[in-house]
């Protein structure tokens, strides 16, 4: 089994409540798209050539993600990080009080969006426990996507067989806080 597999299932088992799964599709690309916004003002000259910083992240994100296997949901992956930087990055020359209020509103309601989830879940969010979770979630949602639109159903009843079915969970306190 990849390390992507491995990763996604161990994901999984902090996502298994359908609103859960419903609040990242939401949190996450905000949570990226904000962390592009605020990384992308900051800029360097390597060889005469500006690098912005979330360039610079998007590398090392991309080589990590490389090195995980399941090709088509690393590719897909780096597709829609790109994309979301793509759209962050003009705002890194916005005035300050735009790139700022952009930057951190983003920021702020994508984690709202990720805590309301993991209420309904009743568990801590994944990376509490491993931190590795900030780079497997963008993963998760477009394995998430990819299953709703038929696709990996090998992957899919992998995931389900070892993390479990996907069932709405009755609110409780969060477990492990």
């Amino acid at each position: 089994m990849d390390n992507a597999t491995s990763l996604l299932v161990q994901y999984a088992r902090y996502h298994r409540d359908p609103r859960n799964i419903a609040t990242h599709y939401v949190g996450i690309p905000l949570i990226v798209f904000a962390i592009g916004v605020l990384l992308a003002r900051v800029q360097f000259t390597i060889a005469n050539t500006t690098v912005s910083l979330d360039a610079a992240a998007y590398l090392l994100a991309a080589l990590w993600y490389l090195r995980q296997g399941q090709r088509t949901i690393t590719l897909a992956t780096l597709a829609a990080i790109g994309a979301l930087l793509a759209l962050a990055h003009p705002l890194g020359t916005a005035p300050l009080t735009t790139w700022l209020s952009v930057g951190i509103g983003s920021f702020v309601v994508g984690w709202v969006f990720q805590f309301v989830g993991h209420f309904w879940e009743g568990r801590k969010p994944a990376f509490v426990d491993d931190l590795r979770g900030l780079l497997v979630g963008p993963m998760f949602v477009v394995a998430e996507v990819w299953f709703t639109l038929g696709g990996g159903k090998p992957l899919h009843d992998h995931i389900v067989q070892q993390a479990g079915p996907i069932t709405r969970q009755t609110p409780r306190k969060t477990q492990g806080a």
